[in-house]
């Protein structure tokens, strides 16, 4: 088994000879020549180019989105999407089904262990299109960075080797653990104006902010992508966000999709694309515009942009990536340009004036409950919360920008002249080794230690439940904490269902880590310094980018890129129990599904986090049946009130993942019934795999969140929402159900209606009808057993 090596990485000629390899397999096979300049453009905007110019001879003169704009330009046939049962291209959002052809996939160390599982199955000696791993979900925060780091790689060797083996066999960007987080670090090198990228992680869109269409996807999502089948996608309606005046010393860019959340839920972006536009946005900072995108996962949008501002080239060139802004403003000048076109039209439009925004908090336990700062600490009191903060954490995928640190440290040199140190726990995470190392060679990073903050790894660390506490917090002992985090469903950071996280800007978070406060208005309230004095903070200062381009940071963190090598071995161990080969899920019956019965009813959130929890179970996402062993294990019945509980036939009870297993064993098939927004949450493929592996056959509920309910397609499990709501009281645990009309429905390419034939314990039997979403491809995965079993056929 190959040992990850950190110390080594490719020359640079060979760096340079790797991108050249990219470009040529992005590349059109005739590329036409984009104007009379001596250089041509790069081969991806020559594609975009040449797809535009078909899908303006498809629409004619109609005014398109930027979104539309981008995303009908990757199209892989562009009349067939765009002409298909769309009234000859006048109803195309919500109806078409667009077949897309991405620029590349971008993948976390998390969830790239089944993405690359399901593509060697493909048996393909390398990606179609460009790849990257990045290694950065599985380092717990606890001491601090070395130290940290040092113990990730211990721990996760054989993860990391086998990641390690997967990019150099298959041509895939390996960047080492301690590089950086996904979002960060391609935000920094591959997010580009104009391209389409996919994410096996659901804030990729974090790359719209750079005016980049980023979908967040599941493993199977990446691997159609991956062996250069077109990936398929609804056609989303627009939802506009028209922002004007700016933002107040004290407001930031986070405080704006705080706000949105607040307005629009976790469920209001579902099947939108969001777009902001107006004069408010030339004020944004181009991180500050990706921090709002990143967090447009928590509305459940496909995805969210902005356009091409002055502050997109500033950062292009602080980023070393000039050239992008040339290519750009050619684009441009041929007739792409990179917003939408005047009298484009939108399904819903929301006004923000950020001349009249405050900071807001949002939380507990959901990223939309959003209060306003002046309005918090009566909320805090009248809901009872807990007045002391355990910890204060900043940073992140979401929130580590060097304008985000450098104003919090305006902050740290303030309080620090007065003599004050913070009152709570306080934890730093830098999105990237880019970053940290910039900082550092500021002086930030100098800030934070003196302040007696807790510097930790260039990894997601405790925003996605790797933190180990060490401050006395035990599961169950009900605490509040505050995080420039994106998401704050209950026991995602710590594992305790009682620790409280409450989110906001980096600034807010500094200052009520130092009054240890939840309840503390920086904005009205001041602190009592050691010698007696009242200190407040003054707005916070920094700056949008560092005054010169950005430090690359340590060699041994940096990208290890290769061409593919097919002498390499994937280092699987046959005796791993992090690791396993996946095998072929079975096809569809020929026939409807008869026999089922409800392993349980749930109510209230069933997130992506419910179905398979993360933290320590990370170390099991290459494993599908040990992993399998924490299904649904936080999921509340809904007949008894019990949190992991199911009963089986007999009236005996286990747990959830028992049950499951016992029946999968026994050769029983099984459903799950729920209620809104049923996957809501992380991109988490094996909230999809897990059920399917232990035998469910279909999921019932009130809404599905997006990803979640195409995950659940591509894996062979049948995703049904109920015509009628009130009908959720009809179906109980251990009822028997069978399906009528689904075998027609799936023959006939998702064309076609389908009920439940639902048989309680007294005989009684319910026709029960329910819609659904499945598309013919979608249609074709299910009836093959799943999507990969249909891919590796065409492979």
């Amino acid at each position: 088994m190959r040992s990850i090596d950190l110390a080594s990485r490719p020359g640079i000629a060979l760096r340079r000879a790797f991108q050249a390899h990219q470009l040529r397999r992005v590349g059109v096979a005739h590329p036409r020549p984009f104007s009379s300049a001596p250089a041509p453009l790069p081969a991806t905007y020559e594609r975009l180019n040449n797809k535009y110019a078909e899908v303006r001879r498809v629409l004619g003169a109609q005014p398109l989105t930027l979104a539309e704009k981008i995303l009908y330009s990757h199209l892989d046939n562009v009349e067939e999407s765009l002409l298909s049962n769309t009234n000859n291209g006048r109803d195309i959002r919500g109806t078409a089904n667009l077949k897309l052809k991405p620029d590349r996939v971008n993948m976390q160390d998390a969830s790239a262990q089944m993405a690359l599982l399901q593509f060697m199955t493909c048996n393909l000696p390398q990606t179609a299109i460009p790849a990257s791993i990045h290694c950065d979900h599985l380092i717990v925060g606890e001491k601090g960075a070395d130290d940290d780091l040092t113990a990730g790689i211990k721990t996760n060797h054989e993860v990391f080797d086998f990641l390690q083996s997967a990019g150099q066999k298959y041509g895939i960007d390996f960047w080492p653990p301690g590089a950086g987080i996904i979002h960060q670090t391609v935000l920094e090198n591959y997010a580009l104006p104009g391209l389409m990228m996919l994410g096996t992680d659901s804030h990729s869109p974090n790359a719209g902010g750079l005016c980049t269409i980023t979908i967040g996807v599941g493993g199977a999502d990446a691997v159609e992508a991956l062996v250069g089948a077109p990936w398929e996608l609804k056609a989303p309606r627009m939802l506009g966000v028209h922002l004007t005046g700016k933002l107040n010393p004290w407001v930031s860019p986070k405080d704006v999709i705080l706000h949105l959340a607040g307005l629009l839920t976790v469920r209001g972006g579902t099947g939108f694309i969001v777009e902001y536009s107006g004069p408010g946005v030339e004020t944004l900072s181009l991180t500050g515009m990706a921090t709002i995108t990143n967090m447009g996962a928590e509305i459940g949008a496909t995805t969210s942009i902005f356009p091409y501002t002055e502050a997109t080239g500033r950062y292009l060139q602080s980023t070393r990536r000039e050239q992008a802004t040339k290519d750009v403003m050619r684009l441009q000048e041929a007739g792409l340009t990179l917003k939408a076109d005047k009298g484009a039209h939108y399904d819903q439009v929301i006004e923000i004036n950020l001349s009249e925004l405050e900071p807001h908090i949002n939380g507990p336990f959901t990223p939309d409950l959003s209060t306003p700062l002046s309005q918090f600490k009566q909320t805090v009191q009248e809901q009872e919360w807990p007045e002391k903060l355990s910890a204060g954490l900043i940073g992140s995928c979401t929130n580590s920008s060097y304008e985000d640190m450098t104003r919090v440290e305006s902050m740290l040199k303030a309080a620090s002249e007065a003599g004050l140190k913070p009152a709570a726990d306080f934890y730093i995470t830098p999105g990237s080794e880019q970053i940290r190392a910039t900082l550092e060679r500021d002086g930030t990073l100098e800030a934070f230690n003196e302040a007696g903050g807790v510097v930790l790894s260039n990894a997601c660390g405790p925003c996605i439940g790797q933190w180990k506490r060490h401050d006395g917090v035990e599961k169950g002992t009900l605490n509040a904490i505050f995080t420039s985090y994106n998401r704050n469903f209950r026991g995602r950071n710590d594992g305790n269902p009682d620790t409280m996280n409450f989110l906001a800007s980096p600034e807010i978070v500094t200052a009520m880590a130092f009054a240890g406060s939840t309840t503390f208005n920086p904005m009205t309230d001041s602190l009592t310094t050691p010698s007696g004095k009242e200190f407040r903070f003054l707005s916070p200062r920094g700056l949008e980018g560092p005054p010169t381009p950005f430090e690359e940071g340590r060699d041994v963190l940096k990208v290890q890129s290769q061409a593919p090598d097919p002498s390499v071995s994937v280092a699987i161990a046959p005796t791993s129990d992090r690791l396993a080969l996946l095998q072929p899920f079975e096809p569809f019956p020929s026939s409807d599904l008869t026999g089922m019965r409800v392993l349980v009813k749930i109510t209230g959130k069933c997130t992506t986090d419910t179905i398979s929890a993360a933290g320590p179970w990370l170390k099991y996402k290459g494993h599908l049946p040990n992993i399998s062993a924490n299904t649904l294990n936080t999921a509340v019945n809904a007949e008894t009130g019990e949190v992991n509980v199911a009963y089986d036939l007999d009236g005996s009870k286990h747990t959830i993942p028992e049950l499951a297993l016992k029946w999968k064993h026994t050769g029983q098939p099984w459903l799950v019934v729920a209620e809104h927004n049923y996957g809501e949450g992380s991109a988490r493929e094996h909230a999809a795999l897990q059920p399917r592996y232990l035998g469910a056959r279909i999921i019932v509920c009130k809404s599905f969140a997006r990803i979640h309910e195409t995950n659940l397609k591509k894996q062979g499990v049948v995703p049904l929402t109920l015509a009628d709501e009130a009908d959720y009281d009809k179906i109980n645990a251990g009822d028997e159900v069978s399906t009528v009309g689904l075998y027609d429905m799936l023959r006939n390419g998702g064309k076609g209606e389908v009920s439940l034939l639902v048989k309680k314990k007294s005989g009684e039997e319910v026709l029960v009808k329910t819609k659904h979403a499945v598309s013919e491809d979608q249609a074709g995965f299910i009836l093959a057993g799943s999507a990969l079993n249909m891919l590796a056929k065409r492979a």
